[in-house]
């Protein structure tokens, strides 16, 4: 839980020629205007919260300041990329449903949402005044030496104060001031990026998800279930493969076969028994195509994940807009999940939702991949009872990613999913 690269930089020699001390010093000066801005808000929200609690207006002020320490976490986690490439993750997680009122409930339920108000409240009343004190410090004493000859040229006379603690009355004096605050300045430079160094250190600790035994439990959880979701996998497409190259192409070979014995027999009743035989071959293996379909489609694993969605709007009952901006091909896993993930929702609105048209949309940004399905229908869907969303969102959360659903009384309905998502390394 350290800065790495300003701690390396330290070490080196050319720390001083390098951008570290500059960028440590405005790391350290941004806190100033920061923490001002920090311990406004909160002494303002506090009193005015605490004066108009008796007349209800207060408790909003109350709770505004509960929640005032997310967006000062947020600014700290990106300032902290000054000094750390590394960064720090969100601790917070999405909430189940859409609205202020979910969106409330989960920040205040959430050990991270009081932590981050601890932090603001330990920023605006501590840490802010020192490090304002320390880079005021190093700047006033090094200002002060290197701008004593213009400061004695300014006044016009022969002499001029340093630093308010002695006098240069000549100009050799006042030259040697300033060669003597051009020297200190590298030599200070490392006691203020140690500092900031520490200052990093001490954000991280308090605004990063801390690991506990349970933490980790939970994670070895999560990869087994992963392990689990790629045996699943592994294990259909096992079944597709079979299905396809087994029992579909004896089906073919036994319609081709029918369909001669008709031509060579088309004498009653043998030629309407074979017929029939004929008929009841291609329904069957219309059916065992679909069923491989349902299974792992092909074109899913030849074309990714935007031709498929395709191929099911295609065969969609309602028309449904397609729209994709995806930068190539994903990891497997990821793209069956949304798939399955949108045929449940396009199913959904083809049954229930009333709907003259759909549209899916899809991209990528940020490490995340956003998927919506969104239709004109009725609304009132529900993600618990007779819809299949329930195991949906079961399967996207294994994956890392979560599932809302919208669909006031009258629509429209907006089925969106967001997962983790990283361009697949290799693929067979």
């Amino acid at each position: 839980m350290h800065s790495p690269s300003l701690w390396q930089a330290l070490q080196e020699r050319r720390y001083v020629r390098s951008s570290w001390p500059w960028r440590s010093a405005l790391y350290l000066l941004t806190s100033v205007p920061l923490g001002i801005a920090t311990l406004a808000t909160v002494l303002l929200l506090a009193v005015a919260g605490s004066v108009l609690t008796a007349v209800l207006i207060g408790i909003p002020l109350l709770l505004t300041l509960a929640l005032t320490g997310i967006p000062l976490a947020a600014l700290e986690r990106r300032r902290v990329r000054l000094l750390d490439r590394d960064p720090i993750p969100g601790p917070h997680r999405e909430p189940h449903s859409t609205g202020l009122s979910a969106w409330l409930r989960t920040r205040l339920q959430e050990r991270a949402t009081w932590r981050e108000l601890g932090y603001a409240l330990l920023f605006a009343c501590l840490l802010w005044p020192l490090e304002g004190l320390a880079v005021g410090t190093v700047l006033t004493i090094c200002g002060g030496l290197i701008a004593t000859p213009a400061m004695m040229a300014a006044g016009g006379d022969e002499e001029a104060r340093v630093l308010k603690l002695w006098i240069a009355d000549s100009y050799p004096e006042a030259f040697a001031a300033l060669l003597a605050g051009v020297l200190l300045l590298p030599v200070l430079a490392y006691p203020l990026g140690v500092l900031a160094a520490g200052r990093a250190v001490l954000t991280r600790q308090l605004l990063s998800i801390p690991e506990t035994g349970l933490d980790s439990r939970i994670q070895e959880l999560g990869r087994s279930r992963m392990r689990l979701v790629d045996a699943f996998e592994a294990e259909r497409r096992r079944i597709e493969r079979d299905l396809h190259d087994g029992a579909q192409q004896r089906l073919v070979a036994l319609s081709m076969t029918l369909g001669l014995a008709r031509l060579e027999n088309p004498a009653e009743p043998l030629g309407s028994l074979l017929t029939k035989a004929q008929e009841e071959a291609g329904v069957a293996l219309v059916e065992i195509r679909e069923l491989i379909r349902g299974i792992h489609p092909q074109v899913l694993t030849d074309r990714g994940l935007e031709a498929a969605v395709e191929d099911i709007a295609d065969r969609s009952a309602v028309p449904v807009d397609v729209s994709f901006e995806l930068p190539g091909r994903m990891l497997e896993a990821i793209e069956t999940a949304v798939y399955f993930a949108i045929c449940e929702a396009l199913a959904n609105v083809a049954k229930h939702s009333r709907a003259t048209r759909a549209k899916v949309t899809g991209q990528a940004e940020k490490g995340r991949l956003t998927v919506e399905v969104e239709d004109n229908g009725i609304g009132g869907a529900d993600t618990v009872d007779g819809t299949g969303l329930q195991g949906v969102a079961d399967r996207i959360s294994v994956l890392g990613g979560h599932l809302l659903v919208s669909s006031p009384p009258g629509g429209p309905t907006v089925f969106r999913l967001q997962v983790p998502c990283s361009p697949a390394r290799s693929r067979t």
